[in-house]
């Protein structure tokens, strides 16, 4: 297959009805979502989600975020906690998933949960996600877009230029509202941060009234997205908390410290989040081999922030 073949497509109804139509047929299709592009399939194909794996290059070991339209198709496939569905009831649609018990005798693929006997669920909030969900009239399985371990796609060109030609089509919606992937929850022992993401963990723990469970989240057996040590990494070697260039390094500047690019000249850390991974990808396209990034206050959306500049400063294989 060509890059050619790959279809570009909008968010109106008739676009959304061939998107589905092309899932039903066990192919993939790139989705837009407000944290990140996500390589969609039928989550009950096992085929289809088979070649999500392929398509990425991610190890078979790696759990999938099934994608829901609603919290009765979350029902379906969960064994929700009575804390778990207040959460999903506070936050969905948005950018949280639940990592809760699998119910017996569902027709998901096992490749989703890679044989683990719990599901990583969510509702995203962008419309043409959850409307094309709707149109299939089952769960999508959808990591990020993107080759396994580089970084996440926040645009259609982004999809295009890493996976163009293995995919079928891209659901172009514009760029990604949040630009981080979303933050897991899991609940053994009672609920615990698995990954920071585009939901700050603060406003997780006012609504429970009290703080989340800490864990390690760096394993080579993860029991969640996201827990891989490398990941989320540009060509280029990163360097963290930097607040000058050294010999042959690129500055990623935030707030006062100025650099050739930066996150937010304002120390917004929003604005931070949402152009993170395309500035990391501007600078590769440049041929940049080695990047500095500023300090960023690790808190709110900057502790997810953080997670993925570990991530991708982190030793390769």
């Amino acid at each position: 297959m060509n890059a050619t073949a790959t279809q570009m497509l909008g968010t109106g109804a008739a676009d959304i009805a061939r998107a589905a139509t092309l899932l039903s047929q066990g192919r993939l299709v790139a989705m837009p979502t407000e944290t990140v592009y996500g390589l969609a399939a039928d989550a009950c194909n096992d085929a289809a989600v088979a070649a999500i794996y392929a398509a990425k290059g991610r190890p078979s070991s790696n759990p999938l975020i099934v994608h829901v339209s609603d919290l009765a198709m979350a029902g379906d496939y969960v064994d929700f906690t009575p804390i778990a569905r207040d959460m999903a009831q506070a936050f969905w649609p948005g950018p949280l998933t639940l990592v809760l018990p699998l119910r017996s005798g569902t027709s998901l693929s096992d490749r989703v949960t890679a044989g683990l006997s719990t599901l990583a669920v969510r509702m995203p909030e962008t419309p043409a996600a959850r409307a094309l969900i709707q149109s299939l009239g089952r769960p999508l399985a959808a990591p990020s877009a993107n080759p396994s371990g580089k970084v996440s796609p926040t645009t259609a060109a982004h999809v295009m230029a890493g996976l163009g030609g293995k995919i079928a089509a891209i659901i172009d919606a514009g760029p990604c509202q949040i630009g981080l992937e979303s933050t897991i929850i899991g609940f053994e022992g009672g609920p615990t941060l698995l990954r920071p993401g585009g939901l700050p963990h603060e406003a997780i723990e006012r609504m429970l009234d009290q703080p989340l469970r800490a864990t390690s989240i760096v394993t080579d057996r993860p029991n969640a997205p996201g827990q891989l040590a490398s990941h989320y990494a540009p060509d280029a070697a990163l360097r963290m908390n930097a607040t000058s260039a050294e010999p042959n390094e690129v500055l990623v500047g935030f707030g006062p410290i100025e650099g050739t690019q930066t996150l937010s000249a304002s120390g917004d850390l929003a604005e931070a989040a949402a152009c993170l991974f395309d500035r990391l990808r501007s600078l590769d396209a440049t041929g940049a081999t080695r990047i500095a990034v500023a300090p960023i206050p690790d808190k709110g959306l900057g502790r997810a922030i953080n997670d993925r500049l570990r991530r991708a400063a982190a030793p390769r294989d």
